[in-house]
């Protein structure tokens, strides 16, 4: 507001400035003031009901799964890939359900703001909105004097009228203001009303998801170590190998000649041959859940790969690092506790901690290919196990990671955060996990974008 409204408004609450209501209501007058919605009380106490339903929900769903578990038991190739087909698809889904997650904790951040500016807009304005709204009272009390019934006050009239005439365009133009503001603060406060029970509901199913995904990577394990099983002096082989190496090319060369299942893998992966033909690969096999080597030659599966987490890539293949160099994978922002899944099909060659990557899983894809994936909490397959691509291999933890060839190099291993968020904000990854994928041919390594799959709604952050 200007000086001179600020001074015509000191003047009409200080009583000379008398005028009449019924001039605010012509045409370019200002709109009515949309109330706010009021606010939802505080509950207190336990809602004894709704947990109740929760406890049966839960206990309905475990005995579905238990039942699918029971059908899928018993030998021969059938029941195998049942198992895996239920990995696979809940995996799927569970992916599918946190990106969606994401997506709305990014659009309650953004809401979030914009009510936070326009609170912050009313609140600076609070005291020229207090005059406008004080002076429109006073002026509907005391309407103007009639000329022909009081000509002695002819000259107030007078007075009054080039008053209000100058004052009456600035108290429509704040009036409008006024409203439209308050009429935005409803709007985004509706939408955020809709988002946060959207994000009830999504994460009611990904915990649902969730305790599927577990109970059936625990039946997978099991089935597991009862076919293959690992001795632990092999394990041990492979833990030594890996505190016994400084350089990730030497760990995967060594665990492949020196550790039993490591070995076997990379001889699996060996003895498999693709042919690598012209155009677009026969995609038949990818449907058989009970395959036993990669459906497709990994050279062949650019734009078919499905991104291992669902998150917000922060750091891109071939971009700087922190110490100078390039970033010889890509880094995704994930949520707590986000489940890992195998980006194509091939045999674990190892699983375990390594330097600074923290924990390290490590899978030959055949035809020279290895795909190195780190800064999981805790990885669920095992070595020499053979894995489809979408089934779940790990779990992401709650603390932020670095890993990869940066943390190698002195970067920090885990910066702990406070809370998770999503939005577009610079800074809004820090504290929430970090994982990190990266493709190496030869023991050289490449730019993994050709490979992910193009319907995947991957958010990248600039």
């Amino acid at each position: 507001m200007t000086a001179r409204a600020a001074l015509l408004l000191s003047l009409a609450l200080a009583g000379l400035l008398p005028a009449a209501m019924p001039a605010l209501g012509q045409p370019g007058a200002a709109p009515a003031v949309v109330p706010l919605p009021p606010p939802v009380p505080a509950r207190s106490g336990l809602d004894t009901d709704a947990l109740k339903s929760d406890l049966r929900g839960t206990e309905e769903a475990q005995k579905r799964l238990r039942a699918e578990l029971e059908a899928a038991k018993g030998a021969g190739i059938g029941d195998r890939a049942r198992l895996n087909q239920m990995l696979v698809e809940t995996a799927t889904r569970t992916r599918a359900v946190e990106q969606q997650l994401i997506d709305v904790e990014g659009r309650i951040g953004l809401l979030d703001g914009s009510a936070t500016d326009l609170n912050a807009s009313l609140a600076k304005r609070r005291g020229v909105l207090a005059q406008v709204l004080a002076a429109l009272m006073r002026m509907g009390r005391e309407p103007p004097p009639a000329l022909l019934m009081r000509p002695d006050d002819a000259l107030d009239a007078v007075r009054s009228a080039i008053l209000l005439g100058a004052l009456l365009p600035e108290l429509r133009v704040e009036a409008e203001t006024l409203a439209a503001d308050l009429s935005e603060l409803s709007r985004v406060r509706g939408e955020l009303a809709a988002a946060r029970d959207s994000l009830t509901r999504l994460k009611a199913e990904l915990d649902d998801d969730r305790k599927r995904l577990s109970a059936l990577v625990t039946e997978r394990q099991r089935r597991q170590a009862e076919e293959q099983p690992v001795p632990q002096v092999e394990r041990s082989q492979a833990e030594t190998v890996a505190r016994s190496t400084g350089d990730v090319h030497d760990l995967v060369t060594r665990l492949e000649t020196e550790v039993g299942p490591s070995a076997r893998a990379a001889d699996a992966a060996k003895a498999v041959t693709r042919p690598v033909e012209p155009g677009k690969p026969d995609l038949t096999a990818l449907r058989n859940p009970a395959r036993i080597t990669p459906a497709i030659a990994f050279s062949q599966a650019k734009g078919l790969l499905p991104l291992p987490v669902a998150g917000v890539t922060l750091k891109s293949f071939g971009a700087p690092d922190s110490v100078g160099g390039a970033e010889k994978g890509m880094t995704i922002a994930t949520r707590a506790g986000a489940p890992v899944s195998a980006p194509a099909d091939g045999w674990v060659v190892y699983a375990g901690p390594f330097r600074s990557y923290g924990q390290l899983l490590i899978i030959n894809a055949g035809g020279g290919y290895h795909i190195l994936m780190a800064g999981m909490e805790r990885i669920t397959v095992d070595l020499g196990q053979f894995v489809l691509a979408g089934e779940p291999v790990g779990v992401m933890g709650g603390l932020s990671r670095t890993a990869g060839p940066a943390a190698a190099r002195g970067a920090a291993a885990t910066v702990p955060g406070a809370g998770l968020r999503f939005g577009n904000e610079p800074g809004t990854a820090l504290g929430q996990p970090q994982f990190y994928v990266e493709f190496r041919k030869d023991g050289i390594s490449i730019d993994p974008t050709p490979w992910w799959a193009a319907t995947d709604s991957q958010k990248v952050r600039g």
